[in-house]
């Protein structure tokens, strides 16, 4: 977790399949309306949820792909989306469960990713 949020997304820049991910215009607007404090609220709670448990349940499935909310889609560019991809790009072991520092660092990697991807093409 040493790494800065601009190193990481560049690096992730550089994986064809994270950087395929994308929020729609529709997806954009719902940051715009909602706000980010709301959206970092929603970020927390997914997270807290679906990747903080030692044992996630449905752990590799638990992110949906489809355009549900932006969260689900940040996950997917910035590999939050399950334990595995957190162990290969973050070194944070599976079957630990996440500290709230750590929780927060996903947060903040997903929110900047969000606010760049609402920046650009609005």
């Amino acid at each position: 977790m040493h790494k800065s949020i601009n190193y990481i997304l560049m690096s992730l820049s550089k994986s064809k399949f994270r950087s395929s991910f994308h929020l729609n215009n529709k997806m954009k607007r719902f940051v715009e309306e909602k706000g980010i404090g709301k959206i970092r609220n929603d970020a927390v709670e997914i997270i807290s949820k679906r990747l903080k448990p030692s044992l996630p349940k449905n752990d590799g499935k638990q992110t949906p792909m489809k355009q549900v909310h932006p969260v689900f889609i940040a996950q997917h560019a910035c590999a939050c989306c399950c334990r595995g991809c957190l162990e290969k790009w973050y070194n944070i072991p599976k079957g630990k469960e996440l500290s709230n520092d750590e929780v927060f660092f996903i947060v903040d990697i997903l929110i900047k990713w969000i606010e760049i991807e609402v920046k650009e093409n609005v």
